[in-house]
């Protein structure tokens, strides 16, 4: 299956969740099972020989793409959440998105000095959670490896807020 066919079973929903917002729904794609397998595949063939220890997927799209994706590099599958959501000590980080702010969380004993990390989430926009979550991350002690997003939004320039760390995205809108 190619990116092209991947693309066009991303559907395009106006004015979701604020007016002004073009939400990009990944929900044809993943329940479309070879395009599923497909776009998890090719996302992580970049990683494959980069020994990574965990995915960090980020609530909650980010677990569509995160669990399967630590799945196919055999690592462990660490969540990231929004607040009050994980039952033990936390360490938070605020960022902005395109319409507002929010603050994610991660168990403070989550990671271990020096692991290997690719943070995983559905869509890079502008860059404010995954950098947050690059954050907390490395608070911990864990090396981020890399990025990993099915769809990047271009026009956002998300990426530039997550420094020289690799970002691999399938689609850019």
């Amino acid at each position: 299956m190619q990116v092209v066919e991947l693309q066009s079973l991303v559907r395009a929903i106006p004015d979701f969740p604020k007016p002004g917002i073009l939400f990009r729904d990944i929900t044809p794609l993943i329940k479309n099972a070879e395009a599923f397998r497909a776009a998890i595949d090719m996302l992580a063939e970049p990683f494959v020989t980069k020994k990574i220890d965990y995915v960090v997927a980020i609530e909650a799209r980010g677990y569509l793409v995160g669990a399967p994706l630590a799945h196919t590099l055999n690592a462990g599958l660490i969540p990231v959440r929004k607040p009050g959501k994980l039952p033990y000590d936390t360490l938070k980080a605020d960022y902005a998105l395109e319409y507002g702010t929010n603050t994610l969380e991660v168990h403070a004993d989550a990671l271990g000095h020096g692991e290997r990390v690719l943070i995983a989430d559905d869509l890079l926009a502008t860059g404010g959670t995954a950098g947050a979550t690059k954050t907390l991350v490395e608070r911990l002690g864990g090396q981020v490896v890399g990025f990993a997003f099915l769809i990047e939004l271009a026009s956002l320039n998300g990426r530039d807020k997550l420094g020289t760390t690799p970002v691999t995205t399938l689609m850019t809108f």
